[in-house]
C-alpha cells in the first residue's frame, strides 16, 4: 500500500477528518516514548526518522558503522529486521539469508558489519554484547524507548519535511513532532531543499548536520550512455527517481512500488519485458535488490536490474565525529 498524497500536502479535509485517530495514536505513541527504557552496557546510537517512509536511515547508519571503526569500536547493527520471518534475536549471514527472513535492510547492513536482527532490543542487544560488539548502531528505532541511547540523531528528507506535520493516519508522523524532539540529539537533514525549514527551526539549540546521497560513479558511468527503466519500492521513490536523474541517466519510465514492496513473478516478467520491448536498462535500488536475492522467481529480474549504490556524505564531518567520540567515550 502507498501512502496518500495528502499526507505530503497542507492539511485539509482528508487530514482533518483523521485527525481524532492520529491525536489517539499519538498519545499512546508518547506514552510509549516516555518509558524508562535498560541499559544495554556499551553505546548505543540510534538514527531514526520523524516520519513513516524513507529518509536515508540506513545509508547514515553505515556512514556512523565506519566512522565508529575509524574511532577504535567494533560496531554492531541492530534493526528489527522489518519484512522478514525471523524475530530473533539472529545474527545475520549475508550469504545465506534472506530478505524473506531478515529484512533487506538487514542485508544491506550485514554487508558493512556484524548485523543483528531482533524483535525484542532489549534482547537483541544483549545478544550483540554477547558476541563482542563494542558499540551499538540501531537502524530506526527513535520511537522505541526500551533501551538507553548514547546518541540519537533523526534523519529528515530535505525535500518531503514532515509533510502536513499531522500524526498518523492525518499524516505522516510516527507521533507528535515536540515528543520525539526531545528525544533527540541532533538532526541530519538530507539535501538542499527548504521541505525541512520549520522543522530545522524547531530543532535549537541541537546540532543540524547536513548530508548528500552520493551514487556510485562506476555504476553512474555504465548507464549514462543508456535510457532506463527505474523501478522502486521504498519510502519514497520519486527520491531514487530524482538522484537517477540527478546524475546524468535518462529515465524513460518509471514504476513506483509500496515501501518494502516484494515482488511477484509477474510483476518481474513484465519489467524485464517493458524494457527489452523499448531497449531500456533497468535500474533500481539496493534494497530492492536485496528483497529478489534468493528467490529463483525473480532470478532474471535480479540478473538484469542494474543497482545505484548510494553513501551518505555529512558536510560537518568533524562535528559528526565529535558526537559520536562523546557517545562511546
Amino acid at each position: 500500500m502507498r501512502e496518500p498524497a495528502f499526507w505530503w500536502r497542507r492539511p485539509g479535509l482528508a487530514s482533518s477528518l483523521l485527525a481524532p485517530l492520529g491525536l489517539a495514536y499519538g498519545s499512546i505513541a508518547t506514552r510509549r516514548m516516555g518509558k524508562r527504557g535498560v541499559l544495554a552496557g556499551i553505546p548505543v546510537i540510534c538514527v531514526g526518522n520523524f516520519t513513516l517512509g524513507g529518509t536515508g536511515k540506513t545509508p547514515t547508519a553505515l556512514t556512523l558503522v565506519a566512522m565508529l571503526r575509524d574511532l577504535g569500536k567494533a560496531p554492531f547493527c541492530l534493526t528489527r529486521g522489518y519484512g522478514g520471518s525471523i524475530e530473533g534475536p539472529h545474527l545475520v549471514d549475508p550469504d545465506n539469508d534472506s530478505a524473506a527472513q531478515v529484512g533487506d535492510e538487514a542485508l544491506l547492513l550485514a554487508r558493512a558489519g556484524p548485523t543483528v536482527v531482533a524483535r525484542n532490543r532489549v534482547e537483541g542487544a544483549a545478544f550483540a554484547k554477547s558476541k563482542g560488539a563494542a558499540a551499538i548502531i540501531m537502524d530506526d528505532g527513535l520511537q522505541n524507548a526500551s533501551l538507553v541511547k548514547s546518541l540519537t540523531i533523526a534523519v529528515v528528507d530535505s525535500r518531503r519535511g514532515i509533510g502536513n506535520g499531522e500524526v498518523f493516519p492525518a499524516g505522516p508522523l510516527r507521533a507528535p513532532l515536540d515528543a520525539q524532539m526531545a528525544r533527540c540529539d541532533a538532526l541530519l537533514v538530507v539535501g538542499n531543499d527548504a521541505g525541512a525549514r520549520d522543522v530545522i527551526a524547531r530543532a535549537a539549540p541541537r546540532p543540524v548536520l547536513h548530508g548528500r546521497l552520493i551514487p556510485d560513479e562506476a555504476a553512474v558511468t555504465a548507464l549514462r550512455q543508456r535510457p532506463v527503466l527505474a523501478f522502486a519500492g521504498i519510502g519514497d521513490p520519486d527520491k531514487f527517481f530524482a538522484t537517477v536523474e540527478a546524475a546524468g541517466i535518462a529515465i524513460a519510465q518509471r514504476r513506483p512500488f509500496a515501501d518494502h514492496h516484494r515482488f511477484n513473478a509477474e510483476e518481474a516478467a513484465e519489467l524485464v519485458m517493458a524494457a527489452e520491448h523499448d531497449a531500456l536498462a533497468l535500474i533500481t535500488t539496493e534494497k530492492d535488490h536485496a528483497r529478489m536475492t534468493g528467490d529463483p522467481a525473480l532470478a532474471a529480474l535480479a540478473a538484469k536490474a542494474h543497482v545505484l549504490p548510494v553513501t551518505m556524505v555529512v558536510e560537518e564531518k568533524e562535528a559528526l565525529r565529535g558526537l559520536l567520540s562523546r557517545a562511546i567515550a
